[in-house]
């Protein structure tokens, strides 16, 4: 009997030893009374971020305007947008049409 809980178990081990990370959800930053909430998040390298427009009728645009890069489209309420982070550093952001809205995506090893 003994035997047969060994030989049961032993591919249940080898799926654990076989170095396929789980991929983490993604860090969810709500736009909702024309605000990032929160306005602040910590990732790991090779992290992920998901803005979610919660509000009843107004667009938002999530642009990381000091890296450069072009104004992304709108999100409309009940659009979603995710990042990837790769790089470790400070990523602040800014809503396009709405200045005064700001936000930080801060990435660590």
């Amino acid at each position: 009997m003994k035997q047969f809980r060994l030989v049961c178990l032993l591919p249940l081990l080898f799926l654990g030893m076989s170095g396929h990370a789980v991929a983490a959800e993604p860090v969810v930053v709500v736009i909702k009374k024309m605000k990032f909430q929160p306005q602040e998040v910590t990732v790991k390298k090779g992290g992920m971020v998901r803005w979610e427009n919660r509000e009843y009728r107004q667009y938002h645009s999530v642009w990381f305007e000091q890296l450069g890069e072009p104004e992304p489209d709108y999100l409309f309420p009940g659009d979603t947008y995710e990042r990837k982070f790769d790089t470790v550093g400070n990523f602040p952001y800014r809503c396009g049409p709405h200045p005064e809205m700001t936000g930080v995506v801060h990435v660590t090893d």
